[in-house]
């Protein structure tokens, strides 16, 4: 089974099957990439266990594989916070129950992705680039369902 890990700090992104290493990348996030992402905008790329939900081959920023954030995890930090209501962390829920993207326009942010786009300086607003040509090799090698930890 193939596994994502994202390391923030020494901005790489690591594909591992069977607890093997296959390959490394470089990568670029957030602009504002220490932390984990709280709300809509913060520039930051979130922090936790995601899964592949959406793989996107025609993404402004040449391929993208796009994550189920906000994670229940994440929807229960923003209820305990006052940024969400019942209702939001229900639609969650409800997703992550049914292997679903989650709503993606809500307080805690959404729409994040592992895309192509370059590795110059932090310049996302929240998601993880590659470079297009090692974007276009992890695509191929990679599914729907791929677990991805985003370490600080």
């Amino acid at each position: 089974m193939k596994q994502i890990v994202v390391k923030k700090e020494a901005r790489s992104l690591e594909l591992f099957e069977d607890g093997t290493l296959l390959k490394s990348y470089r990568v670029v996030l957030g602009s504002c990439p220490v932390g984990t992402k709280a709300i809509e905008g913060d520039g930051k790329t979130p922090e936790g266990e995601y899964y592949i939900r959406v793989k996107n081959d025609k993404s402004k920023f040449h391929l993208s594989l796009g994550l189920n954030y906000p994670s229940k995890d994440d929807a229960a930090r923003g209820l305990r916070s006052g940024l969400i209501d019942d209702g939001i962390l229900t639609a969650i829920e409800n997703a992550s129950a049914a292997a679903a993207l989650p709503p993606q326009k809500t307080p805690l942010g959404g729409e994040i992705y592992i895309h192509g786009g370059g590795t110059e300086g932090d310049w996302t607003k929240g998601c993880i680039a590659l470079e297009n040509r090692d974007m276009e090799e992890l695509f191929e090698l990679v599914s729907k369902d791929t677990k991805v930890r985003i370490l600080p």
